[in-house]
Parts: structure tokens; sequence; C-alpha cells
């Protein structure tokens, strides 16, 4: 398999991170370059979606025949749900969201998240971190690799580059630039890889240096 770089083009190969105990794999889907990551735990081989984005056919080849526990959708956005209802009907997996977000999702969430909790994928564990600004419930999402660094998803709270669109609302930049500057970068390392919800990955070390000058501009 290929070093894991984490550069994926809608409609081409999917890209699979292979860690001690977990197996991240990313494909871009949709009109809006949207991110989806099927994690599986290689212990007992459960699987769990982050973001059902678009393309169901796409995401049921990726999950195959081994089943699906959960999707995960990070934030309310369109653009991160809309193969959400397919997959749930084709997979019977359970669906869970920030408990601030569910109502502008239309497939019901079976399982509402707040700041500290545990999603189980098997015996690995993602630890949800709500973050506010970019929708009123956004999560990120951390494993912590008891053998590495952490991997963190952050949705579209965070991008190499930035956090996330605030439509211009300088209090929404403010609340959201405050939670990823204290939650992710205030406690997690410089080596934590970063999955967002488009485009390329990155780590908290790339972008720590840029903290400041976000701030300044302002979005």
């Amino acid at each position: 398999m290929p070093e894991y770089h984490g550069n994926v083009k809608v409609g081409g190969a999917a890209q699979t991170h292979e860690l001690a105990h977990l197996m991240i794999t990313k494909v871009a889907v949709g009109p809006m370059d949207n991110n989806a990551y099927l994690l599986r735990c290689r212990q007992t081989d459960e699987q769990v979606l982050v973001d059902a984005a678009n393309e169901p056919d796409t995401l049921l080849r990726l999950i195959g025949d081994g089943g699906l526990a959960r999707v995960i959708t990070t934030h309310r956005h369109q653009d991160h749900w809309e193969a959400l209802a397919e997959v749930v009907a084709r997979t019977g997996a359970r669906t869970v969201a920030g408990r601030h977000d569910a109502e502008g999702i239309p497939v019901p969430t079976d399982e509402l998240v707040d700041d500290g909790d545990q999603i189980a994928v098997g015996r690995c564990s993602l630890r949800v971190i709500h973050l506010v600004g970019h929708t009123p419930g956004s999560i990120a999402l951390v494993y912590d690799d008891p053998d590495g660094a952490p991997h963190v998803f952050t949705g579209d709270s965070l991008f190499p580059g930035g956090v996330g669109n605030t439509q211009g609302d300088a209090e929404r930049f403010t609340s959201l630039i405050n939670d990823v500057e204290t939650k992710l970068f205030g406690t997690l390392p410089d080596e934590t890889w970063v999955y967002p919800g488009h485009g390329s990955d990155t780590s908290l070390g790339a972008e720590r240096p840029h903290l400041a000058e976000w701030r300044e501009r302002g979005w």
C-alpha cells in the first residue's frame, strides 16, 4: 500500500493511513470536494464513518461487507450529510452528531454528543470536542493513539491555513478561533495529525505559528 499523504481527489482512489490499532481511509466525494473518513478498529474490525457527505455508492463500496456501526456527522451543513440517509438505510448504522447541530440534520440522530464524550470504534475511541463558530454544534474528533501522535478530525472548523468560514461574522469568528486555540492547539501537541472536512491534511505544528495572523486578519 502506498505511503499515506492524504491528498485525494473526487473520482480518484481513497488513501489509507495505517496506525497500530486503527485504519483511517480518506476519500473525496461530491461537488464540494468533501472528505469522508472510514475508521476501522484493527482488533474487532468495527467500522465508523465520519461524514457521509456525498456519493453514497462510493462510500458503500468503501465500507464493503464489513458492516458499519455508526456514522458521525461533524456539523449540520448539507454538503456533509447528503449521503447520510442512503448509507444508514443500506447499513443500519446508528447516527451521531453534536447536540447543538442535530436539529439541522434531516436524518434523525440516534446519539447526541457533547464536549468530552467518547465514541467507540471497536476497542478504539474518539473524544468529542465541541467547537462553536462555523456552526453552533460543530464537533472535532480526537483519536489519542496509544502508540503515537494524536489524530483529529476537524470537520469545517480547522483547515490548512485557517479556521472555518464564519461568513464575516466577527462574533462567530472570535468564538471559533478561541475554541480552536484553546481546545485543539492548547491541549494537543504539534505532531497531531489534522484531517479536515475538505482538502489536504495538515498538522497542528504546521498551523500553530499562524494563529496570531489568523486572529489579526479576522478569518
